[in-house]
């Protein structure tokens, strides 16, 4: 079914169908198609286009139709519908009849689509988050087990200083520390929705765009409708995102094919990654390095195919922004799946220590540890560089390394070198010389660890992602929330209350399931309060709780909030998340009339606690799991 015609005298030729349909591959926005149809379909009843039971056929059919699509994703391919958009209404229509056409009033296909791929790209970045997370933790895992194994540093391929495997895991984790923030940063930008935007000029009805936006789990309407429909930043921001990342494992890749060739052999890699020759017995390839390097000029290719297809487009929306998706996709999941090959490559890499040790003492690595016991000596650097230059001419001619001449030898090129030398220049000292931040000393390295570690365990990296609350997680929330009212922990509190709540919501997932929420109610007196706190059964005691504050707190620092209180029979688990017993006396009257509608407040065993902003950065520190 086409959602335009009506102008038309004559169907579309086959071939210009075929050119033109989408759904092949942006069937994968069927999920999202359809929350944000369900959402579209509430905020067409605030403003009485629909009826209360005309929203709630429609939204019942449209969760079926979600719960089909969940289940076979490629479901949606059976149809020769013309895009995702299409096929929703269509069956949509064969569900309900001609109540399914009402959907579409004062909605185009343009904020339709822009809302969906923004939906999408929040979701997908947020599981790329995962990813490399465990990248990250893969890296600082291997160089905690490898922290006192010697590897050659390079320059231009040739060795240059003695490094540590362990430095050199930690160079990579610098990188993807850096993709991580920029991720990050780019799921806070496009964290806007354009539902309400119409074609170009705005819907003609009176939509609250803001409640609209977050029952879908954004942060703010979009400002703009020209901007709305037609910014695609974020595809080319996640792109570039994707492009940088896959650039360091890219490097990471050739530095292990390099250290796992038998010229090195400083690597073995895991058979798990690895594959044989057909002819030769004898090879052992690694297949999944050289993927991972190959793989990058395709990420690379999508966005300057992307750049190009956005460079001289008017506003509003044009059919070229169609293209928007296959390279998008293409890349975000090859940049996925490059993450979570690599974390496979680390997890059982032998290192061979006695030959990364043998090659760090080659190559004449403490030519510089010479330079600096020269200008120990009150030799000025440069003249000193010229020295250590003529005196590796001699060694290299004699055929031994620095270390083994002797000091009349030594003084064949400097006067001042006496027997001192030698515990300079051994691989202990020339490591140990380094004690500079950012260097390879062993006090560094362990100051570089710690601090890595207690980076990554400030962070959610469980492969839990907290994210708004939208309206198709009220069912799930109204679950979690009532289970804990049935152990007291908890008031019970019903659908239709949580629905026009939701804006207040935070949920957790695992493994794309909602498994724990939270909220956060803000007072007319600047006051806020954590509600709600709700987990899964079966579910506990992963972190959800922690993160979910943690989000909700960010969540009252960018409002300005000044204060913000929970009442709890768990007051422990908020100490340790930064939270300090209060007075109920030191709340306004009107607050604690309003919380006694959602907290028992006379119970006896209930604590009041207040965050200390001042102390907020210790979230997730030593923190207690629920």
């Amino acid at each position: 079914m086409a959602l335009w015609g009506g102008r038309f005298s004559h169907a579309a030729d086959v071939k210009f169908k075929l050119f033109n349909d989408s759904l092949r591959f942006d069937y994968r926005l069927a999920e999202q198609d359809i929350i944000g149809s369900i959402a579209w379909s509430k905020a067409l009843q605030t403003v009485d286009v629909l009826t209360n039971d005309e929203q709630k056929r429609l939204e019942a059919a449209l969760n079926e139709l979600l719960v089909s699509v969940k289940d076979n994703p490629e479901l949606v391919l059976q149809s020769d519908a013309e895009d995702i958009h299409s096929w929703t209404e269509g069956q949509l229509i064969n569900k309900i009849g001609d109540l399914g056409k009402k959907l579409h009033t004062g909605r185009s296909r343009n904020d339709q689509v822009a809302t969906d791929l923004k939906l999408w790209c929040k979701k997908r970045a947020q599981e790329l988050v995962v990813h490399l997370d465990a990248l990250e933790a893969k890296l600082i895992e291997l160089a905690r087990i490898h922290q006192g194994v010697v590897l050659p540093g390079y320059t231009h391929l040739q060795r240059a200083q003695p490094v540590t495997f362990s430095h050199w895991c930690l160079a990579y984790l610098e990188m993807l520390e850096r993709d991580h923030d920029r991720l990050e940063g780019c799921l806070e930008r496009l964290d806007t929705c354009p539902l309400g935007s119409g074609a170009l000029a705005g819907t003609g009805y009176a939509i609250d765009r803001t409640a609209l936006a977050h029952s879908l789990g954004f942060k703010r309407a979009t400002r703009n409708s020209l901007d709305a429909v037609s910014d695609r930043d974020h595809v080319v921001e996640l792109m570039s995102c994707a492009t940088m990342s896959m650039m360091h494992m890219s490097r990471m890749a050739e530095d292990l094919i390099f250290y796992n060739s038998g010229e090195s052999g400083f690597i073995e890699m895991s058979d798990l990654v690895t594959s044989g020759s057909s002819l030769m017995p004898q090879k052992k390839n690694p297949d999944a390095m050289e993927l991972i390097r190959g793989r990058t000029g395709r990420v690379f290719g999508s966005l300057a195919a992307m750049l190009m297809t956005l460079k001289g487009l008017p506003l509003a929306y044009n059919k070229d922004m169609q293209e928007d998706k296959e390279g998008l996709f293409d890349s975000l999941d090859t940049w996925g799946d490059c993450l979570e090959m690599a974390a496979m490559a680390l997890t059982d890499l032998k290192v061979n220590e006695e030959r990364t040790k043998e090659a760090a003492q080659g190559g004449y690595s403490n030519a510089t540890e010479l330079a600096d016991y020269l200008v120990a000596k009150g030799i000025p650097f440069r003249e000193a560089h010229h020295i250590v230059g003529v005196a590796v001419v001699g060694a290299i001619e004699k055929g031994i390394p620095l270390e083994d001449l002797t000091v009349t030898q030594f003084k064949e090129f400097s006067s001042v070198i006496e027997d001192d030398v030698y515990p300079v220049l051994t691989l202990e000292a020339t490591l140990a010389a380094r004690k500079a931040l950012g260097g390879v000393s062993p006090e560094q390295i362990e100051y570089a660890l710690t601090e890595a570690e207690q980076r990554l365990a400030d962070r959610d990296t469980s492969g839990i992602v907290i994210r708004a609350a939208r309206l198709t997680d009220i069912d799930r929330i109204e679950a979690m929330v009532n289970h804990l009212a049935d152990t007291g922990e908890n008031l019970r509190r019903d659908k239709t209350d949580l629905a026009e709540s939701v804006a207040e919501f935070a949920v957790a997932e695992i493994d794309g399931k909602v498994t724990a929420c939270a909220s956060v109610h803000i007072y007319d007196t600047g006051l806020a309060e954590i509600r709600s706190l709700g987990v899964e059964p079966g579910f506990e005691r992963r972190g959800q709780g922690s993160a979910l504050v943690d989000f909700l707190v960010k969540r009252t620092e960018k409002q300005a909030i000044k204060r913000l209180f929970v009442l709890t029979r768990m007051p422990d688990f908020f100490m340790k998340l930064g939270f300090s017993p209060e007075s109920k006396t030191t709340m306004p009257e009107k607050v604690l009339k309003d919380c006694s509608m959602f907290v028992s407040e006379h119970a006896s065993d209930e604590k009041a606690l207040e965050l200390n902003y001042k102390t907020s950065m210790l979230l997730h520190k030593g923190m207690s799991k629920i």
